[in-house]
């Protein structure tokens, strides 16, 4: 099992022990130390526990994040991001600023992604989308 990257859904149902999820992101953590998820994975993840005030999850995302690659953005995520924006908006088919930085990410890591929201990363050409959800 390759190197992937992780968007915010399916670590956020990682950290409510999803079955599904859990039980691939197992066999993927016997063979990477922990995940890789951009920057901004990691501010929503954070936004949405605070929000709930959920500590135990903080703590386990706490743990996730010392053991994991977190992504910031660079000029050429930052270059791409823009160029997937300009993309979507020429073909009416924009997502949110959130999800563009997430796919440009992964693409200039050349990784996957692993999403339940096929539907909108799906609009990023050149990505690889997996649902581990399903």
């Amino acid at each position: 099992m390759n190197e992937v990257m992780i968007d915010t859904d399916t670590l956020s149902l990682f950290l409510r022990n999803d079955p599904k999820v859990a039980a691939i992101a197992s066999k993927y953590l016997t063979l990477h130390s922990g995940f890789t998820f951009s920057i901004i994975t990691s501010f929503e993840i954070l936004r949405g526990l605070e929000v709930k005030s959920a500590a135990r999850q903080l703590q386990k995302f706490g743990q996730i994040r010392v053991l994991s690659k977190e992504v910031n953005l660079s000029q050429d995520v930052i270059s791409k991001a823009a160029s997937i924006y300009a993309e979507l908006y020429r073909q009416g088919r924009l997502i949110g600023d959130a999800d563009i930085l997430i796919a440009a990410t992964a693409l200039q890591l050349s990784l996957p992604l692993i999403t339940n929201n096929e539907n909108h990363f799906n609009r990023s050409a050149g990505l690889q989308v997996v649902n581990w959800a399903v």
